[in-house]
């Protein structure tokens, strides 16, 4: 019982601890929320036909109404078009594990 002990108060010690140190951290300058003036923008983001191919690998047409947000996709991070989990998970067949299985879309399950 005394080892149980030991750790919880150890354990505890360490967070409260950790959280001071955290918080000193540097962030992002005085504003986070700002902008720096030189930092670069992009302005222009050109999805051509391999972009909208990869985005909807794994999907069969008729492509459904609720993919009409990939017209305003724009050059920031989605999880949708980016490969995700591997194994029986990868309903889209990202992957070459699944791709060699066999077609494992959702449509033959």
């Amino acid at each position: 019982m005394n080892n149980d002990v030991f750790r919880l108060v150890a354990t505890l010690c360490g967070c409260l601890l950790t959280g001071w140190v955290v918080a000193d951290e540097f962030i992002a300058g005085l504003t986070p929320d700002v902008r720096p003036a030189g930092a670069p923008r992009i302005e222009t983001h050109a999805k051509d036909g391999d972009w909208y191919q990869r985005a909807l690998t794994g999907v069969s047409r008729p492509y459904p109404n609720s993919l009409r947000f990939l017209e305003d996709q724009g050059a920031w991070s989605s999880p949708f078009i980016v490969p995700g989990m591997t194994g029986p998970y990868d309903i889209r067949n990202w992957h070459p594990s699944a791709q060699a299985g066999g077609n494992q879309d959702a449509a033959r399950r």
